[in-house]
């Protein structure tokens, strides 16, 4: 009798894992479904798209949809324009977010508590409340209608930094110290020491920070005033809006989406395993 209970007790590990295994199994594959059935529908001939009921796998796949996205709009600059503003923005918060999050976690100076609390406090307020007093700011520097005016107050994140405070604070002081009175600088330090011992945080940073500006909508519209040759690929498609009211044209709106949300895409598989990294550290700090 007992061989037989130790045998049941060591069976129901395993059936719990399998049925997490089949829960995590179905998460993922709802999860990607719409991205499937998007990149597939771009593949489709247009008879495909309307036919009933649909079509999953194409039959005959082809570019067609993605001919006549070029046709509509210019994909090339738009694409361009948005790899600028995401890379950019994406490097000067790198940058700002490793200086400040550094001096916030090893620099001990009057005030430093309250002006952290007050920097934390910037990320409650809705992106709407600043959009005016920026697009002043930016006005009064000359920058309106400009790819410079929509990165320019981008440069600096609150979340960055805090995100960088909280991984530098970890690093040892003695490391630092030891640098120090090596004679290295305190730009070395930071960049040579510091950066790599948090290099999982830099990369779930990048990765946070290309895709957020490379979906950004509203801010580049009101900045750009209408210069439709600065115009990122989100609002260039939003000129596809009007196709998607026929089903014909389905295929040429899920075209237009894919090309939008590749490049995140391949950047999210080459840091993954970084992003994955960030989260195990900060769980175990945690």
């Amino acid at each position: 009798m007992s061989a037989a209970i130790r045998s049941l007790s060591r069976k129901r590990p395993s059936g719990r894992k399998a049925l997490l295994a089949t829960a995590m199994l179905l998460v993922a594959v709802a999860s990607a479904f719409p991205l499937a059935w998007m990149v597939l529908s771009s593949l489709k001939t247009p008879a495909e798209t309307m036919q009933v009921p649909p079509v999953w796998i194409p039959h005959t796949p082809t570019l067609e949809a993605y001919e006549k996205v070029a046709g509509v709009i210019n994909v090339g600059r738009s694409m361009w324009n948005s790899f600028v503003i995401a890379s950019v923005t994406t490097a000067g918060i790198l940058i700002t977010s490793m200086m400040a999050g550094y001096a916030f976690a090893k620099y001990s100076f009057p005030g430093r508590s309250l002006l952290f609390s007050l920097l934390i406090a910037t990320m409650f307020l809705p992106p709407i409340v600043t959009l005016i007093p920026l697009y002043r700011m930016v006005g009064s520097l000359g920058l309106s209608a400009s790819l410079a005016g929509i990165i320019v107050p981008n440069l600096a994140n609150a979340f960055g930094i805090f995100l960088m405070r909280q991984f530098i604070a970890g690093v040892p002081d003695d490391l630092i110290d030891a640098a120090r009175m090596d004679g290295a600088s305190e730009l070395l330090i930071l960049f040579k020491i510091v950066a790599p011992s948090v290099a999982p945080a830099i990369a779930a940073l990048a990765l946070f920070a290309f895709v957020y500006h490379w979906n950004s909508y509203l801010w580049p519209l009101t900045v750009l005033q209408g210069n439709a040759d600065a115009y990122p690929i989100v609002i260039s498609l939003s000129r596809l809006l009007s196709y998607n009211r026929g089903a014909v044209n389905t295929g040429l709106v899920m075209a237009g989406a894919t090309l939008a949300v590749l490049p995140p895409l391949i950047l999210f598989a080459f840091l993954q395993r970084f992003f994955v990294d960030s989260i195990v550290g900060s769980a175990i700090k945690g």
